[in-house]
């Protein structure tokens, strides 16, 4: 491949999904990778009606909220974590609760200037097991164990927080979330090929709120739609939480 956009965690915001589309050089990428947490939000059929229009160019990956939402429609489980989920789960229709059941959980991808590419949704080996920009040297080897030797770049999601570093060799990429940032506002996103190129994609959200407000049943919506579109939740924050889960307490 010479160019692949990837999107992560676009949960269901489908303004923040038209805005990265719409980007010149998400249009020309010969592929699309989405890296899972793609339905978990307000509109999440049409997020998926938007993504499967584009065909054969969009390569697909299953996150844990993804994984959730069908588990609760087959009654493997009766509640979810995150509010918004089960409200989610229930705009899905069954075809699509089936092709999210269908997903992958990794890829991996030759890319030019990168060699072979590892997508996963947080870890090559879970779809929930949280790492970090600031994680220990020996919690990366944990994750990357089982990786074959040929892969040097791993690209995953979960976190929301974009970065690029390099573990024990490898080039860890994470491009941030489509619609739930933490930090910044904005859509973010990569660009690989020959390189990396962390993006963000501005988009009017005072006009996105309003417009999930209008066509979203979800109760919440509009705090919804103000706390995560204009990333209430700062980098710091979300480092607070998520650090105690990459086992860094443990060492």
């Amino acid at each position: 491949m010479g160019r692949v956009a990837v999107l992560s965690d676009i949960h269901g915001v489908l303004p923040a999904l038209e805005a990265v589309l719409a980007e010149p050089e998400v249009a020309a990428a010969e592929r699309i990778v989405l890296t899972g947490d793609i339905t978990a939000g307000p509109q999440p059929a049409e997020v998926l009606d938007l993504l499967r229009r584009q065909g054969d160019r969009v390569l697909w990956i299953a996150g844990n909220a993804d994984r959730e939402l069908v588990e609760y429609r087959r009654g493997e489980r009766d509640e979810i974590p995150d509010p918004i989920a089960p409200y989610a789960a229930g705009r899905l229709t069954e075809d699509q609760v089936e092709f999210l059941a269908s997903l992958p959980r990794t890829l991996t991808l030759r890319v030019r200037g990168l060699g072979d590419v590892l997508f996963c949704h947080a870890t090559p080996r879970d779809d929930e097991e949280v790492v970090l920009v600031d994680s220990r040297p020996d919690r990366w080897a944990e994750v990357f164990d089982g990786v074959a030797d040929s892969v040097r770049t791993v690209v995953c999601g979960h976190t929301h927080m974009p970065y690029a570093r390099l573990a024990h060799g490898r080039l860890v990429v994470n491009p941030g979330s489509v619609g739930m940032p933490y930090g910044r506002a904005g859509a973010h996103w990569c660009l690989l090929g020959p390189g990396v190129v962390l993006r963000v994609t501005p988009y009017d959200v005072p006009r996105a709120i309003a417009r999930l407000t209008a066509e979203c049943a979800y109760g919440d919506i509009a705090e919804w739609a103000d706390h995560f579109l204009n990333a209430r939740a700062t980098d710091a924050d979300a480092l607070r939480v998520f650090g105690p889960r990459d086992g860094r307490g443990a060492s």
